[in-house]
């Protein structure tokens, strides 16, 4: 396995204080609402990595958690493992290996003492080389009248201050201008970066309740820290993108913020965060729904899966802290696992530990076995011998009069996902115990492991209703 991290890419860090408009810049410039965005100060806690493409030239770019205090990246203040020292962490890493840097200032704030401290920083801690990759980026110039006002900016010694409106836009035309010259690129066909790989990737959503291991499970995964790992809930606030190469497949995970039964009724950016991350689980292919083994199973749990299946998602069940469980009886906790998951025991298990990366790469496997089966397509010869045994083996049911129903002819109408439909006569009902009869023998003899089937029936050429298994599992 190989993180893809674009080692060919050049890399571009936004870098500021807190609350200068780092995030609405790095939207702007990526063209796409990925970073969360609020007039509050530590908003951003995992840094977003987006791509930027501008004049046929590609980079990186890197949206830093705001420095809230310098002592962090200095070494002054004590080491601690809240949420915020990890932050400021993780934002270090990042100057350390960036090929540029946006220092970001407010021009409506004007400059403050925090400002000439980072400037300071960046001074002496940076490589002399690295110091004159440094563009001192002047934000919310909203107007041609404020740019006047970016002359205070020169005090900092970081040379002509470029003027920009993240938010509306203005000026980050000669901004990327100013970027593509400073970066040197000759030609993006040369790199390799995984939006213009030929392999499209599958689309991994992770998802669970506050603090069951989430961002823990991609940082085993991946052999570092990616995201922000806190005891306390809702640290990761928005759907984050780290792509991984595994087996020869690129496989996107994103790691969501974590749902609650409460969060209907959350304000604020947590409110928004659970937004974004049922938003996130509509774009994958098959969600991790993460349980914490060493709690009972909720109801939130239940309906999480439900979530997942109403979507068409395929479903890999995690249970997660699986190193705190003593007496590690597997068959046990498969057996509870699916006494509160009914509707799911085609779902597979995977009992792990993120903190100890125990089998953690086991979920991976699991990931690619599901998204082939998940895009299996079966020929109508071969539906069709199937039909011809399952119903010797069991006559079809009626829904309603006398008449047991006959079925003409099933296919697959499509994979990924994958859909059927089933034709009976004009005058016939089905019972939908029946269909379902006949999804379960799908799985038997075909597969699709960890994939909701959708069943359509129809008349003739009358459609007469549409099967799948959220309605089985509700009826």
């Amino acid at each position: 396995m190989s993180y893809i991290n674009n080692k060919k890419m050049p890399l571009v860090v936004i870098f500021g204080r807190t609350n200068v408009g780092k995030s609405t810049l790095f939207n702007c410039l990526t063209e796409k609402r990925q970073a969360l965005v609020a007039d509050q100060e530590g908003v951003t806690r995992d840094s977003n990595i987006g791509q930027v493409s501008w004049g046929g030239k590609t980079f990186d770019l890197i949206d830093t958690g705001g420095i809230i205090d310098l002592k962090y990246l200095t070494g002054k203040k004590d080491k601690t493992e809240d949420v915020e020292s990890k932050v400021q962490k993780q934002a270090l890493e990042y100057l350390n290996k960036a090929n540029l840097i946006l220092f970001m200032v407010d021009n409506k704030t004007g400059l403050l003492p925090q400002d000439k401290q980072m400037a300071l920083f960046l001074k002496k801690n940076l490589p002399k080389k690295q110091q004159k990759k440094i563009i001192l980026t002047a934000n919310k110039v909203d107007s041609p009248k404020q740019r006047a006002k970016t002359a205070e900016f020169h005090k900092l010694s970081m040379g002509e201050p470029i003027p920009v409106s993240a938010s509306s836009g203005s000026g980050t035309g000669d901004l990327l201008d100013i970027i593509i010259k400073n970066l040197k690129i000759k030609s993006t066909s040369d790199i390799r970066h995984p939006t213009s790989d030929i392999r499209h990737p599958v689309n991994v959503c992770i998802i669970g309740k506050p603090n069951v291991g989430k961002s823990s499970l991609i940082n085993s995964i991946l052999g570092y820290e990616r995201v922000i790992v806190s005891a306390a809930p809702h640290t990761t606030r928005e759907p984050q993108d780290t792509k991984i190469e595994y087996n020869n497949q690129i496989i996107n995970l994103i790691d969501t913020a974590g749902i609650n039964r409460k969060g209907a009724k959350t304000d604020g950016l947590e409110k928004y965060g659970i937004e974004k991350s049922l938003s996130a689980l509509n774009k994958a292919d098959i969600a991790l729904l993460i349980l914490d083994i060493n709690k009972n199973i909720t109801h939130q749990d239940a309906k999480l899966v439900e979530e997942i299946f109403d979507r068409k998602k395929s479903l890999i069940i995690v249970a997660n802290k699986w190193d705190l469980i003593e007496e590690r009886d597997t068959k046990r906790y498969t057996k509870y696992i699916y006494a509160q998951f009914p509707f799911a025991h085609f779902a597979p298990i995977q009992f792990t530990s993120a903190l100890t990366g125990e089998k953690t790469k086991k979920v991976l496997d699991l990931v690619l076995e599901i998204k082939e089966q998940r895009g299996k397509k079966l020929g109508d010869s071969q539906l069709n011998k199937f039909l011809v045994k399952i119903v010797k083996r069991h006559k079809p049911a009626k829904a309603k009069g006398t008449k047991h129903p006959r079925i003409y002819e099933l296919k697959q109408t499509r994979s990924d996902p994958p859909k059927f439909e089933l034709r009976i006569g004009p005058k016939d009902t089905l019972h939908f115990s029946y269909v379902r009869f006949i999804e379960n023998r799908l799985r038997e003899q075909y597969g699709f492991m960890g994939t909701p089937l959708t069943t359509r029936i129809t008349k003739g050429r009358v459609v007469h209703g549409m099967h799948d298994e959220s309605v089985a599992r509700n009826a």
